[in-house]
């Protein structure tokens, strides 16, 4: 369009402009704001082409504005703004305007925009507020406006002083007259003014001749401030037209000046028209003066007479110092070198001058103050540029006791002086760094008196505590009246502000102090600064206070904060700037707290450069860049999880403990060693993280822009530091990556609300390191968002009590600028901000909620974490998933409460929007972490809706809460959010979905509960899709109890709803159903109920009829139906669809159903494969078809079946995963209780001694005993699962070590004459009168030494499986389960647990371990052993005690201390150390490989496999709830767990029943004792004994009348090659399968000497 039709294009694009602006618009926000920006920019750009076209646009937009009727403030300001915007688009047009602009444009300028420019100059008054501000941007408009098109302007000013030529007195206007003040002029303009002037002065009336002199004399100064080198050459080659126009004017202006009020209102323009004459001054300074030039002289006289009030009128007095004054400021213009006539003038005035106008006494003043003011910053920077180092006139500004205007000029003065530099003479303000004390002095009172006049507080200082005193200031929406001198204090300390901001070296030089007062000083004065950025009633001040503190962030000003330490002091005052500025957004006591943020975001980057050229500075000098964020020595790798910058700290020294002496010493101290609190660098560090945080939750999406940008800079920071400490940048950004992604994100200018807060809620829910930044900010947004639900939820009453009516506009308004919760106490639901304020604070709470349980889960962190895990899950015990919600007085905890509540709030305005957002966040947005939290409340709130009967509390609350359950579940399961199947197993939803199933039941067949069901199948069927990160303690029950539910909700109103709309909802419910029913039969055993005293594959086979029987009436009703439809036409396709869909459902219904249980129902499914309705048969076909598609196996059909499931089971059991984990093995050593241990561990080490994997069992247990130790001397001393695993160990692999070790060396004891009367006491209190102590002590050292000697002697005996056990003990690796390695390589690549936590004991615990648990029981007690045949006599066993305590010192290598009659043989037990440690490492460093091994116990007896069953199954709950939380869940997965599950659940209940006293039950054949005929027979070994087991020569079918089960001898099977003693082995395996569960065996034998061999027994 731009190309081919410009000129609508230009308009469309103008139009826009119009259509943008502020009065059309309303208030502006960001989004408006950056638009309008770009359409002016656009208007700039086009006005380079259609310069006419666009000027038109602009000029009818500027004149239809102003013609606008306007009613109200804000109207007014919108119109005001609007009025800006257009002038400051024309300015910047006209000043890009080409050169080649016809003449036709030049008039339409003229008459079209000037007449619009003139309205601004002439009618905005003072009485308009805007007025100045207008002003200046209109003259700018017409000086752009004259440069091109002067001729057009001088025309209008011509064209005026011929009307007022002839016009009359009483009417006057010199409006255009006054242009002359705002035009752009040059050396030729100025020329073409004069001239035209002097040619029409005289008659002209006297009003226009006084407006004539008073523009020329502005003209004046707009061509020397524009064209100073113009002015500058006319001394260097004077213009003799220049100065014959100027003097020509100058006769005719003193002619006109009769009277005295005439010559006061002429004399500033005579001085000037005198400069134009270089000449004549050159002239008039000579002693004889050419007649035409006496009236000059005489002019300079007068002026020098008045000046030294000798006038006799203050006018001319006063007339004569602004004359004084332009000819000083003229002259700084002129090089000395030039003219040193002019200066000569100058000097001969300047003293009177400065006496006139700097005199404290008596201030100079014409009733004009702005005026004056002008006129007294003239002349001192005059006088500076003239002399700059004679400076009196500073000291007299300086004095404290110096009137404030005073202050006010010198301040305003410096100001110019430094930010108008044009010409290379003027000298520059390091003149004046001397006074930078003074200046300072004057900072601090000014700002006292400014604030104090204000209403607010004194100057905050920076306390020891190195925390700013923040004092809240009240807010009002308009200045309250104040008094003269409090604005002027206020004007000056903006002044002062714009000081710093020019030049910040002023107010920054200490010349000759020390390092410590000159970081006072600049504390100081950046802490004045700091207090003015939150003062709302002071706005201008204030954002001139964020310019300075950005200037003062400089690389060039940072050095000068303390030169001596300049990063020092750097960390010390910067850090305490950014703790104050952040604690005040984050307090909501800012109100343009988003400018602030952009602002806070620049000081960071200025920070960061400042960091940046220091890095590589020595680390001597700029060590507090690592002043904190480490907590661990960064050369050991073994760094903390949690919060490194918030843990530790290198704390630095501050050069001085005081930085500022003298008055107000305690505003500022230093952060070195400060004892008690953190640094403040820390604190700063938090805090900043905290506002950052907080305003993630803001309604403005530019604030939420800003905030995530800063996190950029937060990790630039990090590097820097990373890089100069050599440390990782986690150390200092824990979440570092998060951070990153947030900075990323932060360019997404143009996306939505919505989707930036959902994309800020990802990013929450990925931080995964606590840090106090984080915690603090969602406890602080934890408090106003329950501020905002109270007042939400109390709206309208809260907004009616809380306050006055007239302050409702203020309070809206203060709403929408600062938080619209946290302000004033009230909020305003019309206002969309406010709700969506709090919905964002709800999503941030929901996303961030997951690391602030983390942070009090890790509250007391262990600073050693072995390699096997955390201590809480080394110790087998789950951090609870209730362990924060179990403390209602969480935080967490509260909100998660406070959340369910609203998820049934019924507020009349709002409350559907809060359920809504309530449901979607807490289903979409809410953190994994929280999920056990979640799901267990859930639970609890649920189970209140039965009382105690177990019968539903039926309300619409309960309902609604249950509906939104639901839909919150099935959100939750439906997002696979990151980090989610972590957390979704750590706690059990199976009793909440039971209770919401129970529930939703009784709701009826009404339309709304028909719904909730349908919603309650699908979230039934998403749990299925998610069962593998789902944790349920009992599955198997679980979801048969689920289908049972379910399937009662099929067909329940299909034929009895007569509305089609219902039908529907009932067919999708049906559909619902079957599909949820589907994914719960999916490779489900049918469980029936305990306890109905039905067996238990009867009542599977009944429970799978009643299921078949179900969907086969399912299938003949959806066939039904369709024959209807279609003898109707069918009606509607989508039943047609739904049932289709319907029948597939129910045909992988049955598919499922029998696929998992064919043992029990291809009996009743079998015949329909012969059923006379083919559509049956078709059924059947289909059914069949898919469960052989789905690999049924039909060796569940087998008469082995039972036996290959409990081979499966221990399998299961013995399971190894890829790091060396034994999942379920190690679960249900943690779950089963300690009365059971001994069980356990006779069955364990059977069934993995069995399977070659004795070593992995031992490891696992030694390695979890050694960790949960306290010491050394309580290794293996309890009762422990793993004591009693060895122990069983030793009693059955060493019992033959045993036997031919000590038989012999106890019956030369017990039967040598040589030992016969030998006693072996040697306590003094038990000896008897003929006994000797000395002789017993020897007998009984000579015992025990040859005892001793005899077990060391006997490594190369010691049985290989007790070797394995004592390696294990003292080289069970501790890194296998952090690598994923071979059996074989994890023992090469040993690290003993033993050593890693007691390394200098590491070889004695084993040796301890074996004495105490192996030798030292056998040698006291060598009957009960088996040893002995006999009791040995008490004598003997007394000198056995005690020998067996002197074998266990040495073992332990401790000294006897205690019993003082033992203490005389610590010499021989000294002596022994050392053998005794070469035999401990003999038997425990080499470990014979498995294959080396005898496995004694490779035969697993059937009463181990029941033993095992029944603990699997006592258990199985447990053993769920235990890998869930723990880390094997993690590991493995939970695949082992589902395959137990789902065995269990086959092979049922273990049987209960009471062993009768008979002699089967009274035979005394332990496990052990089997265990041992086993081994002491071997018949585990013989190849016959494996085939044995093959034949099948024994199975069980049926039962006796009395109940029990019956075995069957297949005699064809016997061989007569089959030993007696192997079949008798058989038999005994048989009766230790069921010794515990039967009364008496009814053998059916053929064969008689069978049952010979049986009775033997």
């Amino acid at each position: 369009m731009a190309a081919h039709r410009p000129v609508e294009w230009v308009q469309a694009v103008v139009s826009r402009f119009d259509e943008q602006l502020p009065i059309k618009t309303g208030q502006q926000n960001t989004h408006t704001k950056v638009s309008s920006e770009h359409n002016k920019e656009c208007l700039i750009n086009i006005s380079k082409y259609k310069f006419s076209l666009v000027i038109s646009g602009l000029t009818t937009i500027l004149k239809n504005v102003n013609n606008m009727r306007i009613f109200g403030e804000v109207a007014e300001k919108n119109l005001y703004l609007s009025q800006l915007i257009i002038l400051d688009t024309l300015e910047k047009c006209l000043a890009g305007q080409p050169k080649d602009t016809m003449r036709l444009d030049e008039t339409m300028l003229v008459k079209q925009l000037l007449p619009e420019i003139c309205h601004f100059l002439h009618t905005c008054r003072e009485g308009n507020q805007h007025a100045a501000e207008l002003r200046n941007s209109a003259s700018g408009v017409l000086f752009s406006l004259s440069c091109n098109n002067f001729n057009a302007v001088f025309s209008r000013i011509s064209t005026r002083l011929q009307e007022l030529t002839v016009c009359s007195e009483d009417n006057v206007d010199v409006h255009d007259i006054e242009l002359l003040q705002y035009i752009n002029v040059d050396c030729a303009k100025l020329k073409r003014l004069l001239k035209e002037t002097a040619f029409k002065f005289k008659a002209l009336k006297k009003v226009a001749q006084l407006a004539v002199i008073n523009s020329l004399e502005k003209a004046f100064w707009n061509w020397v401030e524009n064209y100073p080198d113009e002015f500058t050459k006319l001394y260097q080659i004077p213009q003799t037209d220049m100065a014959e126009c100027a003097e020509k004017l100058f006769d005719l202006v003193d002619g006109f000046a009769e009277s005295t009020k005439r010559k006061a209102a002429v004399w500033p323009l005579q001085i000037i028209l005198l400069i134009l004459c270089p000449e004549i001054i050159q002239d008039i300074s000579k002693d004889v003066v050419v007649e035409n030039n006496m009236n000059k002289k005489l002019f300079l006289d007068s002026l020098r007479k008045a000046l030294a009030g000798h006038g006799g009128s203050r006018q001319l007095t006063e007339s004569a110092a602004i004359a004084c004054v332009k000819l000083c400021k003229a002259s700084t213009y002129i090089n000395w070198e030039d003219n040193s006539v002019i200066f000569l003038l100058v000097q001969s005035m300047v003293v009177d001058l400065k006496n006139l106008l700097f005199n404290p006494s008596k201030p100079f003043s014409r009733g004009s103050q702005p005026a004056d003011v002008d006129l007294m910053i003239d002349c001192l920077v005059s006088c500076f540029r003239i002399s700059p180092h004679n400076n009196q006139h500073f000291k007299i500004c300086l004095a404290q006791n110096s009137p404030s205007t005073f202050h006010y000029v010198l301040v305003n003065s410096l100001h110019r002086i430094i930010t108008n530099s044009a010409l290379d003479w003027w000298p520059k303000i390091d003149a004046v760094y001397c006074h930078s004390v003074e200046l300072r002095n004057m900072f601090g009172e000014t700002l006292h008196k400014a604030v104090q006049g204000c209403g607010a507080h004194p100057a905050i200082r920076m306390a020891p505590s190195l925390t700013f005193k923040e004092k809240v200031t009240s807010l009002k929406f308009k200045e309250k009246p104040t008094d003269l001198e409090t604005r002027s204090y206020k004007y000056l300390l903006l002044s002062m502000v714009k000081l710093i901001h020019a030049d910040p070296k002023l107010l920054l030089c200490n010349p000759r102090k020390q390092g410590p007062e000159t970081q006072g000083s600049t504390a100081e004065l950046i802490t004045g600064l700091v207090q003015l950025v939150p003062q709302s009633h002071m706005p201008e001040i204030a954002q001139e206070a964020m310019e300075a503190l950005l200037v003062l962030h400089q690389l060039d000003s940072i050095d000068l904060w303390n030169p001596d330490a300049p990063v020092e002091t750097f960390w010390e005052i910067s850090s305490q700037m950014l703790f104050y500025i952040c604690k005040k957004l984050t307090s909501h006591q800012m109100l343009s707290s988003t400018e602030i943020l952009k602002w806070l975001r620049e000081i960071l980057i200025c920070r960061n450069k400042f960091l940046l050229k220091n890095k590589q500075a020595d680390r001597s000098s700029c060590h507090f860049l690592f002043f904190y964020g480490v907590g661990c020595d960064p050369s050991s790798g073994n760094t903390s999880q949690m919060s490194m910058d918030h843990e530790e700290l290198l704390r630095p020294c501050t050069p001085g403990a005081s930085l500022r002496k003298g008055k107000g010493n305690s505003s500022m101290d230093s952060a070195a060693g400060c004892s008690g609190t953190p640094p403040i660098c820390r604190q700063a560090q938090t805090k900043l993280e905290v506002a950052l945080y907080m305003f993630l939750w803001n309604p403005d999406t530019e604030a939420v822009l800003v905030a995530m940008s800063c996190f950029r800079h937060l990790c630039e920071e990090a590097d820097i530091r990373c890089g100069v400490d050599e440390v990782s940048v986690h150390n200092f950004l824990p979440n570092y990556n998060t951070f990153m992604e947030f900075a990323s994100v932060s360019n997404m200018m143009s996306t939505g609300r919505a989707a930036l807060q959902k994309r800020v809620m990802a990013l929450l829910r990925r931080i995964e390191h606590p840090t106090a930044g984080n915690t603090e900010a969602w406890e602080d947004t934890h408090a106003k968002w329950e501020q905002a639900t109270k007042l939400i939820l109390n709206y309208p009453k809260a907004k009616l009590e809380d306050g006055q009516a007239a302050e409702s506009l203020h309070k809206t308004i203060v709403k929408r600028r600062m938080s619209h919760v946290s302000g004033g106490g009230s909020i305003d639901l019309c206002d969309t901000d406010s709700l969506q304020e709090w919905i964002n604070m709800t999503g941030f709470l929901c996303a961030l909620g997951g690391v602030c349980l983390q942070q009090r889960s890790n509250s007391g962190l262990a600073t050693y974490s072995p390699p096997m895990g955390p201590v809480n899950e080394r110790k087998g015990s789950m951090i609870s998933v209730m362990s924060s919600e179990g403390n209602a007085d969480t935080p967490v905890s509260k909100f998660m409460d406070r959340l369910l509540s609203l998820m049934v709030c019924n507020h009349e305005k709002v409350g559907l929007q809060i359920r809504t957002n309530v449901k979607d966040l807490v289903g979409l947005e809410l953190s994994p972490a929280l999920y056990p939290m979640l799901f267990n409340k859930l639970k609890n709130t649920i189970s209140k809706f039965f009382d105690s009967q177990g019968q539903v509390l039926l309300t619409d609350t309960n309902t609604q809460f249950v509906e939104q359950t639901i839909a919150i579940m099935k959100n939750l399961l439906d997002n696979h959010t990151e980090g989610s199947s972590e957390h979704l197993g750590q706690a059990s939803i199976e009793t909440m979905m039971l209770n919401l199933v129970r529930y939703v039941r009784v709701l009826g067949n009404m339309v709304h509960a028909i719904q909730i069901k349908t919603k309650l199948c699908q979230l039934v069927e998403v749990m299925m899709a998610r069962r593998d990160d789902l944790s349920f303690c009992q599955e198997m029950k679980f979801r048969n109890k689920m289908v049972e539910y379910l399937t009662d909700w099929v067909m329940g109103t299909s034929n009895q709803a007569a509305d089609d709309d219902v039908k529907c909802l009932t067919r999708d419910l049906d559909q619902a159903s079957m599909e949820a029913v589907v994914s719960l039969l999916a490779g489900l055993p049918l469980q029936p109920e305990e306890g109905d005293g039905v067996e238990l594959m009867e009542a599977k086979s009944q429970l799978f009829l009643k299921y078949f029987t179900l969907f086969m009436n399912l299938l003949n009703d959806c066939s039904e139906v369709e024959d209807e439809n279609a003898q109707t036409g069918g009606r509607k396709r989508g039943m047609s669809r739904r049932l289709a869909s319907l029948r597939h459902c129910t045909v992988l219904a049955m598919s499922n159903l029998l696929n998992a249980n064919v043992d029990s129902g291809l009996m009743h499914s079998i015949g329909l494969g012969y059923h006379k309705d083919l559509q049956t048969r078709a059924t059947f076909m289909e059914v069949l078809t898919k469960i052989l598609q789905q690999g049924t196996e039909f060796d569940t059909l087998a008469e082995t079946v039972l036996a290959d499931r409990f081979e499966r089971l221990v399998e299961l059991v013995t399971m190894m995963g890829d790091q060396g984990e034994l999942p379920i093995a190690m679960a249900l050593a943690n779950v089963v209780p300690c009365s059971q241990w001994d069980e356990l561990a006779r069955v364990l080490v059977t069934l993995f001694d069995s399977r070659h994997l004795l070593y992995q069992l031992l490891w696992n247990m030694f390695s979890k005993e050694v960790e949960l130790a306290d010491s050394m001397q309580t290794l293996f001393r309890g009762n422990s699962l793993a004591s009693k695993i060895m122990t069983f160990c030793f009693k059955v692999y060493g019992a033959t070590y045993l036997q031919k070790l000590l038989d012999p060396l106890l019956r030369i004891v017990i039967t040598s004459s040589d030992w016969q009367h030998v006693s072996f006491e040697v306590d003094p209190t038990r000896l008897e009168h003929s006994e000797s102590l000395e002789e017993n002590q020897r007998n009984l050292l000579q015992m025990t030494e040859k005892f001793f000697h005899a077990i060391i002697s006997s490594s190369l005996e010691f049985p290989p499986q007790l070797r394995s056990v004592c390696h294990c003990l003292y080289q069970a690796t501790c890194h296998s389960l952090l690598n994923k390695a071979t059996v074989k390589e994890k023992k090469e690549n040993k690290k003993s647990v033993v050593s890693q936590r007691f390394p200098q004991n590491s070889i004695g615990a084993v040796g301890s371990a074996m004495f105490l648990r192996f030798i030292n029981p056998a040698i006291v007690s060598p009957y009960e052993a088996g040893i002995l045949d006999k009791k040995p006599p008490p004598r003997i066993e007394r000198g056995l005690k005690l020998m067996s305590k002197i074998l266990q010192s040495i073992a332990n290598h401790v000294l006897f201390t205690k019993e003082e009659h033992m203490r005389p043989f610590n010499d021989f037990v000294k002596s022994n150390f050392d053998a005794a440690r070469r035999f401990f490492l003999d038997i425990a460093s080499d470990c014979p490989t498995s294959d080396a091994v005898n496995h004694s116990l490779s035969f697993i007896s059937d009463g181990n496999v029941l033993a095992l069953h029944r603990l699997l199954w006592n258990n199985q709950e447990k053993i769920g709830q235990y890998l869930s939380s723990n880390r094997d869940h993690k590991a493995v997965g939970r695949r082992p767990f589902d395959k137990m599950a789902t065995l269990l659940a086959y092979l049922g209940p273990p049987e209960h029943k009471p062993v009768a006293d008979t002699h089967w039950s009274s035979l005394n054949l332990t496990s052990s004792k089997f265990e041992e005929f086993m081994t002491r027979h071997q018949v585990h070994e013989k190849e016959e004994f494996k085939a044995l087991k093959t034949l099948s020569i024994f199975y069980q079918a049926g039962t006796s009348k009395a109940g029990n089960p019956i075995f069957y001898y297949v005699a064809r099977s016997y061989l007569e090659e089959i030993q007696s003693g192997l079949l008798q082995g058989k038999i005994i395996s048989i009766y230790e399968m069921l010794k515990s569960d039967i009364i008496h065996y009814e053998l059916l034998c053929s064969i008689s000497s069978l049952y010979k061999l049986s009775l033997q027994f």
